[in-house]
């Protein structure tokens, strides 16, 4: 991802950021970091086709900018360039797609009053020449450019809730915008890695290679199994652990039906402790080492919290972690904690951002109206 824009959802009045291979977000309480986030995730419920589904959940009303605007409906913006992979060099070519949503028009419409529609939708294409549109969608009307770059109309069952993006699977006629769809659904967010008695990260699962690991941490097991007895290749998930607990150790057994783990401490030298006896600051440490030292990482990582639940000792292993990660991937990452960016800030790798509040609106220091930050190409 090379740029990021969102308007008019919750406190993002209007904001466009351009995007390193790593952007740290640090600020306090109710600046709205977490907002960004959720925008980002927006944009692959896009791919997903449950866009409309997710901000119904929302609730459009609270998902709306709440401060003045001007006069019209209300609606969110979404939009994001892309590099293109099989362009090389400086001048490669760039995608960017562009979604917009709003509340259905009062007069009859095939969709509910409070539903979430999607006004319009577009995906565009710049090899260095001309931005040429791929996908153009107004309302139930959806033009497409087919392999031959002829733009032809497409007669395609859509309701208002859905997007093309999500819905049109026909990757012979329509290459570029399956490509699209495919980089956004590899995309994974890790907020939910829960630690409590019933979390997934706490369970053995079943014993298939597995080379990334799930949102909610459901196959962590698999991931350290892989690791383990497929790559044979610890050294990296090892080195870790060591620095966050010293003389401790991770223990994956070769797997059977099912892959599990333990961990060993130096104080219990002879005494596994399963997944179910591990403290949540130690457990919630390890499905962070499963994200972002799994055999395969995805093109891009956002992480929201990771400090949760982790002792102040643990910022610096896992600065370690994510600039580890953001030499396989594109990381984003929000938190709370100054100490965990300024471990990261102090290895030099990518950009750390100070999130504020402006009149109301989330902003970001140093950076301009177009989307530019100070000092920075």
């Amino acid at each position: 991802m090379r740029e990021f824009s969102a308007t008019g959802y919750r406190s993002l009045r209007k904001i466009v950021c351009p995007v390193s291979d790593l952007e740290v977000f640090v600020g306090g309480n109710g600046v709205g970091k977490t907002n960004l986030y959720r925008a980002l995730e927006l944009v692959r419920a896009a791919a997903t086709n449950t866009l409309g589904l997710e901000l119904a959940q929302e609730g459009m009303e609270a998902a709306f900018w709440a401060g003045p605007r001007r006069s019209g409906s209300p609606r969110i913006e979404l939009e994001v360039s892309l590099s293109d992979p099989q362009a090389r060099g400086a001048g490669r070519g760039v995608y960017r797609y562009h979604v917009a949503i709003g509340f259905p028009p009062k007069e009859a419409s095939p969709a509910f009053i409070t539903e979430p529609q999607i006004k319009e939708e577009w995906l565009s294409y710049d090899g260095g020449g001309r931005q040429v549109r791929l996908v153009d969608r107004r309302g139930p009307s959806v033009m497409a450019r087919d392999e031959a770059g002829r733009p032809v109309e497409i007669d395609i069952d859509l309701l208002s809730s859905e997007t093309v993006l999500g819905r049109l699977e026909d990757p012979g006629r329509f290459s570029m915008l399956d490509m699209v769809r495919r980089t956004l659904l590899e995309w994974r967010f890790y907020h939910d890695l829960r630690t409590d008695a019933g979390s997934p990260l706490r369970r053995p699962c079943p014993a298939v290679a597995t080379p990334t690991l799930a949102s909610d941490g459901a196959n962590l097991a698999a991931v350290f199994a892989t690791l383990a007895h497929i790559r044979q290749d610890t050294h990296d998930l090892d080195a870790v652990i060591a620095a966050a607990f010293p003389g401790a150790r991770l223990v994956v057994p070769s797997p059977e039906r099912t892959a599990t783990f333990g961990m060993v401490f130096s104080e219990f030298p002879k005494r596994v402790f399963e997944p179910e006896e591990l403290s949540d600051g130690t457990l919630r440490f390890l499905g962070l080492a499963g994200a972002l030292l799994a055999y395969r990482l995805p093109p891009f990582i956002a992480l929201n919290e990771p400090e949760a639940s982790l002792h102040p000792d643990l910022m610096a292993p896992l600065a370690r972690l994510v600039t580890q990660a953001a030499e396989r991937s594109q990381i984003w990452l929000v938190t709370h904690s100054q100490p965990l960016a300024d471990a990261i800030a102090a290895t030099g790798a990518g950009k750390v951002r100070t999130v504020t509040k402006q009149d109301g609106a989330t902003w970001i220091e140093g950076l301009s109206l177009i989307g530019q930050f100070a000092g920075e190409d």
